[in-house]
This record gives C-alpha cells, sequence and structure tokens, in this order.
C-alpha cells in the first residue's frame, strides 16, 4: 500500500513558478513508476510529467520545456517544478504512483494523493 500526499499548491500570476512536492510512504518507493496529472472540472484527467524508477521522464506537449519532474527516492518524494507558468495551467494536480507503468494514461496508475490546487491568475 502506498499513500501519497501532494503539496505547493497555491495561486501565482501568469509567467510565475511553484514547485509541487509528493510525499510517499511505503518502502518500495525507488521502484514505482511515478507521475503527475491534473484536471478541471469537467475533463478528464490530464498526464503533465511521469518519471519511471530509473529516472526515465515523460513530459506532456503543454509541460515540455517548462516542467520539470525529478524523484529523490532517499526522501520517498516526487516534484513537479512549474516555471513560466499560464493561465491556462490552472487546475488540480494530482500525484500517481504505480509498481510497473510510468505513462500516459491516468487509468493505469493504481495510487492516488488527494490533489493540491493550482491556480495561476492575475
Amino acid at each position: 500500500q502506498v499513500q501519497l500526499v501532494e503539496s505547493g499548491g497555491g495561486l501565482v500570476q501568469p509567467g510565475g513558478s511553484l514547485r509541487l512536492s509528493c510525499a510517499a510512504s511505503g518502502r518500495t518507493f525507488s521502484t514505482y513508476g511515478m507521475a503527475w496529472f491534473r484536471q478541471t472540472p469537467g475533463k478528464e484527467r490530464e498526464h503533465v510529467a511521469s518519471i519511471s524508477a530509473r529516472g526515465n521522464t515523460f513530459y506532456a506537449d503543454s509541460a515540455q520545456d517548462r516542467f520539470t519532474i525529478s524523484r529523490d527516492n532517499a526522501k520517498n518524494a516526487v516534484y513537479l517544478q512549474m516555471n513560466s507558468l499560464e493561465v491556462e495551467d490552472t487546475a488540480a494536480y494530482y500525484c500517481a504512483a504505480d509498481p510497473y507503468y510510468s505513462g500516459t494514461y491516468y487509468t493505469s496508475y493504481e495510487y492516488w494523493g488527494q490533489g493540491t490546487q493550482v491556480t495561476v491568475s492575475s
């Protein structure tokens, strides 16, 4: 069983930055694929970035060159550094984990956090 707790969301102006954190429980965190998804009301959960157990990263086109996903296995944590934020990035951001998967389909992830809200507004 893995529990995920996100933090770091908030209100930021366009062009600003935020760093999301996801703290994970569990002794086998280092072997899990991890990801960040986001969701706005009425829309399907959208892949933002993911990182495999080996450290391979994958980004949505909208996140490429602006966001960076990283993990610290010693701290059982995964991060999402978000720069050059745009109004369109406003969403609830969710951390996800899976022992066998690190791709883009949200239905393939077994564990989810409760989410943290990111609002980009002037």
